[in-house]
């Protein structure tokens, strides 16, 4: 069973991350505010489009990882994909015009990943 509530997470994980990545490609004006953008330069518009292309490849591996029962490499993936969110909180600092709140989503993001990464290391097993 701890392997099935895993592989729950990680497909909830993945179900969050292909809405966030569709909402960011189809609306990237509201999106781009998430990220402390300017909603009306289109060079934020088109990055934004480029986040949610990211993170509807993100949803992909992660769930086919976790379906296919690739511990390994899903475990590796995890602790890759922490590479995001803290490049995400890099370059919100280095804009110089995020908010607290957009630096706590991009934060819980990047500890959300950690514990999720340092549960499956600490499991040892898939099922």
């Amino acid at each position: 069973m701890p392997g099935k509530a895993r592989t729950i997470v990680v497909l909830l994980f993945a179900s969050i991350f292909a809405i966030l990545g569709s909402l960011f490609v189809a609306f990237p004006r509201p999106a781009a505010t998430f990220y402390g953008n300017a909603a009306t330069d289109p060079d934020a518009l088109f990055y934004v489009r480029v986040i949610g292309l990211r993170d509807l490849a993100l949803s992909a591996y992660l769930a086919g990882l976790a379906m296919a029962g690739q511990r390994q490499a899903l475990l590796i993936i995890l602790y890759a994909t922490l590479l995001i969110p803290a490049g995400d909180l890099f370059l919100l600092v280095a804009s110089g015009s995020a908010t607290m709140v957009h630096y706590a989503l991009h934060g819980i993001s990047l500890l959300c990943f950690a514990v999720l990464a340092w549960w499956h290391h600490r499991a040892g097993t898939w099922r």
